[in-house]
């Protein structure tokens, strides 16, 4: 009788649980559906609204916010002010020491030919650098278009000017791939010159386009080397430049910057979130940098990345979605100077009861979104993967490994898993570190674009988990 009731129990078992399982299954499906229905409403409101392009209007009124300088400062208020009028859970400031760079009123390049007479070039000082003598320095000038060039001309730099006439490589597809190989000869062009007696450096702008406008960014010194003044000249003017120098080699650049360096100061992160209503010490990091640099507002770099990241956080709030991990927003101080606002987030005592499952830093741009890119190895990805046809209407084309950023670096040192919604970047360097990145660089509808990817993929994970 016994072995009978077993046998039988153990049939109802066997028939029930495929039923059991095909509804928790369907249960699945159906709350995937309902999620897509709800993300669809989400974005037809935010589309029809274009919220992320006022909140941009907003950050960028304080003009370039450079790391340390009043105009940062007031960047910070006013990125906590409009994250508490939103009604985020929690806004607050973590304080930063930052490091402090003045360009100064003076940049001037005079070019001084006794077969072309003097000609002005547009330069702008490079980040970091030194300025030249009060009266200013005048000194042939010698193009080079490589470090290896540099080493075979060794013997004839002592005392001059030399020029790096290295241009983005149009033929690479990537823009980004193209930059970084070109971005060494601004970064530690100075200090490779001046180990052979360089008196100061030109660096062709890091640009594809042809224009006037000269993009600077930053350069870094060996401290076991004497530093030179550093500058960065607009592409027309490069290629003009290389045209005089072959018409005549002895020609004469007389240059004048009184860039430098002032005390540090304290700057601030600024923080606002959606905390979480079961694990509100997990955390999905939501990431752009509120610095950017003085000659213009900065509007794709990096302005756009932290609007999307508030305009994520209001639409999940707008939307109603209540999420169960906390969805933080933060906008990180100082990345363009050496990353001190990622740092220090990531190694405050504030950080020893959270637990950031994964980061996600938008720094490349305001442009339309194109693909979802996220590290941490195969799971996330296949997690990922089940978001595709949800996204796919607001231009992901695809799930891939990468993503991260220099803010968010020393989480992905801890284990943090880290991504980006990459948006399309061909136009990105056109304005990049140049007087040209202003809010009418970015378009609104493929902004708000990039803020309804981020808002899906963050609310799916602070669900859902790694």
């Amino acid at each position: 009788m016994l072995k009978k009731c077993l046998m039988k129990r153990c049939l109802i078992f066997w028939l029930v649980w495929p039923v059991a399982f095909s509804l928790a299954a369907g249960d699945s499906h159906s709350d995937h559906e309902e999620f897509a229905h709800q993300a669809k409403k989400m974005a037809e409101t935010a589309l029809k609204e274009e919220k992320a392009y006022e909140i941009l209007k907003t950050l960028a009124l304080p003009g370039g916010r450079l790391t340390g300088s009043p105009a940062a400062a007031r960047a910070v208020a006013r990125a906590t002010d409009l994250m508490a009028k939103l009604g985020f859970d929690l806004v607050k400031q973590e304080p930063v020491k930052v490091n402090r760079w003045q360009r100064g009123q003076t940049e001037k390049a005079l070019v001084k030919s006794k077969k072309g007479g003097q000609h002005r070039l547009n330069i702008c000082a490079l980040g970091n650098s030194i300025g030249t003598p009060r009266s200013g320095l005048e000194a042939e000038v010698l193009e080079v278009h490589s470090f290896e060039e540099l080493e075979e001309l060794k013997q004839a730099i002592n005392g001059k000017i030399v020029f790096f006439n290295v241009p983005m490589d149009r033929a690479e597809p990537n823009p980004f791939a193209a930059y970084g190989r070109a971005v060494p000869y601004r970064t530690n062009g100075a200090s490779a010159a001046a180990r052979y007696g360089a008196v100061a450096v030109l660096v062709r702008s890091m640009t594809f386009r042809l224009d006037d406008y000269p993009h600077t960014g930053l350069m870094i010194y060996d401290e076991n080397i004497p530093k030179i003044p550093a500058a960065a000249v607009a592409t027309n003017h490069a290629d003009q430049l290389s045209l005089w120098l072959k018409e005549d080699p002895h020609l004469k650049l007389s240059l004048m910057m009184n860039c430098g360096q002032l005390p540090p100061v304290i700057s601030a992160n600024v923080l606002g979130q959606l905390t979480g209503e079961e694990r509100p010490e997990e955390i999905i990091l939501l990431a752009g940098h509120l610095d950017s640099w003085d000659l213009s507002p900065g509007a794709n770099d990096d302005a756009a990345g932290c609007v999307v990241a508030i305009e994520a956080l209001r639409l999940i709030k707008e939307a109603g979605w209540r999420p169960k991990r906390t969805i933080r927003a933060v906008l990180f101080m100082d990345e363009e100077f050496g990353g001190t606002g990622g740092r220090f987030y990531a190694t405050s005592a504030s950080r020893k009861s959270e637990k950031h499952l994964l980061a996600i830093e938008q720094d490349n741009g305001g442009g339309a979104p194109v693909g979802l890119a996220l590290r941490g190895g195969d799971k996330i990805i296949e997690k990922a993967e089940k978001l595709k046809e949800i996204l796919s209407p607001f231009g992901i084309n695809w799930i891939r490994p990468g993503g991260g950023g220099v803010d968010i670096s020393p989480l992905i040192q801890e284990g943090t898993l880290a991504g980006s919604v990459i948006p399309e970047t061909q136009r990105y360097f056109d304005f990049h570190h140049s007087a040209l990145d202003q809010p009418a660089a970015v378009h609104p509808r493929e902004l708000e674009l990039q803020a309804i990817v981020l808002a899906i993929v963050s609310y799916y994970f602070s669900q859902e988990g790694i």
